[in-house]
């Protein structure tokens, strides 16, 4: 392990902040080292107050210009990110390892995902406005106002800074205040820069888009009567910690937390061994295994020999990798060793990385009957370790599929679209997820108007709505219903004129 007292430019910083009088400051490292990275000071708690003063400042605004306005300040921060390529994947990877190629692709999804919430702002069939001339009735979504954003350190620009939550809270017409996450801190220093000029540029008002640094400075946030929610993607440990702060408040606010469990993978008892067995494998240790929608879990018939299967797939692919931070590391091997004690048998392990956060890739197998609710096989272990369990019928299956808890999402591995099983698996983990895939593999979540990234308690907080896809926006955002008000007291999405011209239900009529 990295040794810190060991490190000069510790020493430095430590004498830094001494001087400054007792300001700390948050320090990311390289994981293929353990080296500094970067070391950004803390926001200190009248910084704090500002960046909240300049989002309730900007608020009215925000929310009141016509979407296609706020389409066009997503497109400005989309261009600023590409203008800004090489710098921004360059300062990633340093501080995630995860790979400049990765991290390039990653870059055009996020912007693709701002371009995205643009558009759907623009179209505006999320406001819900809807008209009854009689009783004089007119509803529509209105933004709630400030949002603190909690980004997750596995994808620094898809689920970061600029991610979904912040693409999307921009597009429902809310200011964003984004918690710099310590894994990356010095890339979500720079990116907020980014942003910000590009917002400039684009004529939004300051305080459009804001940035604090430190975990005091986030616990701060929700705690702010100037935030109005809270977006968070993360460990179940983060998620729950600001979910309680958020509902010790005096008002209340909504935390839309997607904290990530064991996803299951199903196969039925006609399904391909040696396919299912490399998808596996190449699905639960992409990303080093530190992805949210990885699949933890995998129910096989008995008399395949698919634990076997897995085991040689994954001896034969050797992946190696780093894990993002220190804290990960540990709590890969702790997590690990915990399987271990609570039953479960190590197939194979392949080796590690000698340097730096490196981790050991494992297979693990668990008797279907260990499978209880409660216990630590059911739960997460980020990184790259799958466990699988044989069942003997399809009695033994529903009863480890009822034991399950709530995950992001679920897969069926099936013979075929004929494959008599399917249905009745489809429908059964329906209850259990946020979104079922056949044939494919739960590792990808796409931005559309379709997708579905949640589910039920732990995976989220609020399993009635969605991190990705269009209906994002929806979770910053209440209805008001307005009752025989004068045309030109309305809000534009309700005005007779529509001069936003978005969609609108007018007498049960879309038009």
């Amino acid at each position: 392990m990295y040794g810190l007292e060991d490190d000069t430019r510790i020493k430095h910083v430590l004498v830094g902040i001494e001087a400054r009088g007792g300001l700390m400051a948050e320090t990311s490292y390289a994981p293929r080292t353990g080296a500094i990275a970067r070391v950004v000071p803390e926001t200190p708690a009248d910084g704090v107050a500002d960046v909240l003063g300049a989002a309730q400042a900007a608020a009215a605004e925000v929310g009141s210009v016509a979407p296609a306005v706020r389409r066009d300040w997503l497109e400005a921060i989309a261009r600023a990110l590409e203008e800004h390529d090489d710098e921004l994947v360059a300062l990633a990877d340093e501080e995630t390892a995860l790979g400049e190629p990765r991290l390039s692709g990653e870059l055009v999804r996020a912007a693709s995902q701002l371009r995205f919430y643009g558009a759907v702002a623009a179209e505006g069939s999320w406001l819900g406005a809807t008209i009854e001339t009689e009783p004089g009735l007119r509803r529509v979504a209105r933004p709630l106002g400030p949002v603190a954003v909690f980004g997750a350190s596995n994808f620094p620009f898809g689920f970061g800074v600029l991610g979904n939550d912040t693409a999307s809270a921009l597009a429902a017409g809310c200011p964003v205040i984004a918690k710099a996450h310590p894994a990356h801190v010095g890339l979500s220093v720079r990116l907020a820069e980014v942003a910000t000029d590009a917002l400039t540029a684009a004529e939004a008002p300051p305080g459009t888009l804001g940035l604090v640094v430190g975990m005091d400075a986030g616990a701060a946030l929700v705690r702010a009567e100037e935030i109005a929610a809270v977006g968070f993607t993360g460990s179940q440990r983060g998620g729950l910690a600001l979910w309680r702060i958020a509902n010790e408040r005096e008002r209340v606010i909504p935390v839309y937390a997607e904290m990530g469990t064991v996803n299951p993978v199903v196969m039925t008892t006609s399904a391909p061994v040696g396919e299912v067995a490399a998808g596996f494998v190449g699905s639960f240790t992409m990303g080093f295994g530190q992805y949210c929608t990885k699949p933890g879990l995998l129910l096989a018939p008995a008399g395949r020999g698919v634990p076997g299967a897995v085991a040689a797939a994954l001896s034969a692919a050797a992946p190696q990798g780093w894990s993002l931070t220190a804290a990960i590391a540990r709590d890969y091997a702790a997590g690990l060793g915990e399987l271990l004690v609570n039953g479960a048998e190590k197939l194979v392990e392949t080796p590690a990385q000698t340097s730096g956060w490196a981790g050991s890739p494992a297979v693990l197998r668990v008797d279907a009957a260990a499978l209880k609710r409660g216990s630590r096989l059911l739960e997460e272990c980020f990184g790259p370790v799958a466990v699988v369990a044989e069942y003997a019928d399809a009695a033994e299956l529903e009863a480890v599929v009822s034991e399950l808890q709530g995950a992001l999402a679920a897969s069926v591995m099936s013979g075929g679209d004929s494959d008599p099983e399917t249905a009745a698996l489809v429908a059964r983990l329906s209850e259990k997820v946020g979104r079922v895939a056949v044939n494919e593999w739960p590792t990808g979540v796409a931005w559309t108007w379709a997708q579905q990234h949640g589910g039920p308690w732990p995976a989220t907080t609020a399993p009635a709505t969605t991190s990705v896809g269009a209906a994002a926006l929806e979770r910053f955002v209440r209805p008001v219903t307005y009752q025989r008000v004068p045309d030109g007291a309305l809000p534009p999405a309700l005005q007779d004129a529509n001069p936003w011209a978005i969609p609108r239900r007018v007498d049960g009529v879309v038009s």
